[in-house]
């Protein structure tokens, strides 16, 4: 398993011999930019080829998040909830509530962090919710946005993540391209659109930010740009503390890169140093203004009840739901169904990513990732959202998929669109508690 892409013409395992071919091949429109183009000519062949990358993403996401609106609409139960928990005036309210809630007061009024005791409390919940729990790359963009262009706390926030969400796209193409070529790459880009997370991906939530930042950073390491791959972990740090899982993968193909004798060890050793400051300088921040080093894991403890038990919730979910048994904690019947399924989806994509033998880094960044997420205790109803920055996993599907003819293609990924407004979006945002 190499972690980096030798030099000369990058191998494109559509090309081997053991592989059938493309029945309908993706047009070659990445061709090398000349120093001397114009900028008119420069902006052409961008737009050649960008532009499909962009037009998939954002047409299966218009279409899923135009059904989320009418879902919202036709049931109406959001004009009962309160604008904090799932509700507003209008449709689109709903997604700045929940975290959105959150992050946007983040973003007016920034942090205060404190352990504070609920009165009286005996049970899980002990400590009130306070903004330290939610990581600060993404409401300081949103801030930054809003001073920019005068807009609001939502609509910046709302901004940034659907920017974030193209970049993002960019990215997954970029990766899957190198693996399995550009027709791949765009099949890859449809299947994230319509994960059954990928209603957080429109909405005032940093799932967006997180994964542009980790895609772009596991391909500056397939494209040996070390430094790069260090700052980009440390920015993604500071959107989530899953981040840590990122550090690791960086820091097992700088490893294998230097075993192998492909790099020098100071730049590899160099951005693992710099990889784990994001996530590292904000927790003893929030240790510190608390005047507890661990100051983090006690608020998410004890105010959302999200906790490390190696596995424990998770059991208990995977044991019960098959059985129709929800006497579990957190039970969200609807939503754990759907939960179960992904989960379970989830090894048999990464069984068939480690047979393409993909660079060493999306490995290790994909299995961590997951078994962080198993690890924890939490909201099980919202495990698709935590899983939707593994873009890897998209990697198996697209090569399968990329020998579909366009009609084919278009109708699958079309209906998938169609359907994620209900298990991508409704499921998350008013029958679960993101």
């Amino acid at each position: 398993m190499s972690s980096t892409v030798r030099t000369g013409r990058p191998a494109d395992p559509s090309d081997s011999a053991d592989r059938a071919p493309d029945p309908t091949p993706w047009p070659d429109v990445s061709p090398a930019v000349d120093a001397g183009q114009s900028p008119p000519e420069r902006l052409r062949r961008a737009v050649a080829r960008h532009g499909p990358v962009l037009a998939t993403y954002g047409v299966l996401k218009l279409v899923g998040f135009a059904a989320f609106m009418y879902l919202l609409d036709s049931a109406g139960d959001f004009r009962g909830k309160h604008p904090r928990f799932g509700g507003g005036d209008h449709t689109w309210d709903v997604l700045g509530s929940w975290d959105g809630w959150w992050y946007q007061q983040i973003a007016l009024h920034g942090y205060d962090p404190a352990l504070e005791p609920v009165p009286g409390a005996t049970g899980m919940i002990t400590l009130k919710g306070n903004s330290a729990a939610f990581f600060p790359l993404y409401p300081t963009l949103m801030r930054l946005v809003s001073e920019v262009t005068g807009l609001g706390p939502y609509g910046a926030g709302m901004t940034v993540s659907i920017v974030c969400s193209f970049v993002a796209a960019l990215g997954i193409h970029a990766v899957t391209a190198r693996v399995g070529g550009r027709r791949a790459g765009l099949v890859a880009v449809g299947l994230w659109a319509v994960w059954p997370g990928s209603g957080a991906e429109w909405a005032v939530y940093s799932e967006s930010l997180y994964t542009a930042l980790a895609v772009w950073a596991c391909y500056a390491v397939m494209t040996r740009r070390w430094l790069v791959a260090g700052l980009l972990t440390f920015l993604a740090g500071l959107a989530r503390p899953t981040a840590v899982t990122l550090v690791a993968a960086l820091a097992v193909a700088g490893l294998i890169a230097v075993c192998r004798r492909r790099e020098d060890i100071r730049r590899p050793l160099l951005a693992v140093a710099i990889a784990p400051l994001g996530t590292l300088g904000y927790l003893g921040w929030v240790g510190h203004r608390m005047g507890d080093w661990g100051g983090y894991s006690k608020l998410q403890d004890g105010a959302w009840g999200h906790t490390f038990d190696y596995g424990r919730h998770s059991i208990d979910v995977l044991t019960s739901v098959p059985v129709g048994h929800f006497d579990y904690l957190f039970a969200m019947p609807f939503e754990d169904v759907i939960g179960v399924g992904v989960v379970l989806l989830v090894p048999v994509l990464t069984v068939l990513l480690v047979r393409l033998r993909p660079p060493a880094v999306l490995v290790v960044y994909t299995v961590l990732s997951y078994l962080m997420v198993m690890g924890t205790q939490q909201y099980f109803g919202n495990v698709s959202r935590y899983l939707l920055p593994l873009f890897p996993l998209l990697i198996p599907l697209a090569l399968a998929m990329r020998r579909l003819r366009l009609p084919s293609l278009a109708t699958v990924l079309g209906t998938a669109a169609l359907a994620s407004g209900s298990y991508a979006g409704y499921v998350l945002f008013e029958l679960g508690v993101p």
